[in-house]
């Protein structure tokens, strides 16, 4: 499968474990996905070492079982570059950048994964994900400034294509209700410069991006267009090494599940109702203006009780 939301399974674990190296549970991907994060930190990665840098997080439970080789199909670049990759993070190479992560890869069977059915796993790497993001969460200053950001910014327009159409869809939905004006583009095309340009025109400050794989160019594009238009690009994508990242001037990381044909978006949900209430945290009337809609709802008989 490697269609929109999906991706090449090819060259996974499951090659590894039918060679007899066991591959890993599903609660893995999270605590190495995590490891990997931190490795990265610190070092200025050219455009191709981010490239298999995001790579490595998207596949944090399979990276520690592939060869240099299948880690360079996987991320599209050529097997040297890994090399260089590795020696640029501080190893000797590649192997030893393999080992390190086979050290401190947790256990397959440390959570008991191995009675799981695939949909199960599924479900287990997604909590996994959500356990990842609290962590993340404990310093809330990122987005406490987010929030800030989208309570000044008069629009605020939401973008979101393609897989994360329903995530900005369902920003844009709640968000509408305390914010005064709030423009959700969730199309693409020649018409979405235009649509940017009017925020622009009408006082935007900020735009705010979902941005899951697979990641279409025209959101790089857009995120690009955007700073030169003078909005400061907050962006939910699914990690910190994502191709739009270099287009962004606030990045909030949350994983993807991988493990079913279509990927699985519960943390980056999750993450886009935390910016929310840090919005209204930031809004002096959102409380007045929730409870305005409130009282209408219930005139109209809106709701069924």
């Amino acid at each position: 499968m490697n269609g929109d939301g999906g991706e090449d399974r090819g060259g996974t674990a499951a090659d590894a474990s039918a060679e007899g190296t066991p591959a890993p549970g599903p609660g893995a991907a999270t605590g190495t996905a995590a490891r990997l994060q931190k490795l990265f930190e610190g070092h200025r990665l050219t455009p191709t070492q981010r490239r298999i840098a995001h790579c490595m997080v998207r596949r944090a439970a399979d990276v520690p079982f592939l060869s240099s080789v299948e880690l360079a199909e996987l991320a599209g670049v050529s097997q040297p570059s890994v090399t260089r990759f590795a020696v640029a993070l501080g190893f000797d190479g590649y192997p030893a950048l393999r080992k390190h992560l086979r050290e401190v890869a947790p256990a397959a069977t440390a959570r008991g994964t191995g009675s799981y059915n695939e949909y199960q796993q599924a479900v287990q790497a997604e909590i996994d994900n959500l356990r990842h993001l609290a962590a993340v969460l404990a310093d809330p200053g990122p987005v406490v400034r987010a929030g800030r950001l989208f309570a000044a910014s008069r629009p605020l327009p939401v973008l979101g294509l393609r897989a994360a159409t329903a995530q900005a869809a369902g920003f844009a939905y709640f968000a509408r209700k305390v914010h005064p004006d709030v423009r959700l583009l969730d199309e693409g095309g020649t018409m979405l410069t235009d649509r940017l340009d009017a925020a622009v025109r009408a006082g935007a400050s900020t735009l705010l991006c979902f941005a899951l794989p697979r990641h279409p160019r025209e959101v790089v594009d857009a995120l690009e267009y955007a700073r030169a238009a003078g909005l400061t690009v907050v962006t939910v994508a699914d990690s910190a090494f994502a191709p739009v990242a270099r287009h962004t001037d606030l990045l909030l990381p949350a994983a993807v599940g991988t493990g079913l044909a279509f990927d699985t978006a519960c943390a980056p949900m999750l993450l886009g109702r935390v910016l929310l209430e840090a919005m209204c945290d930031a809004l002096p009337d959102a409380q007045a203006r929730l409870e305005e809609f409130d009282a209408k709802a219930a005139e109209r008989g809106l709701f069924v009780e």
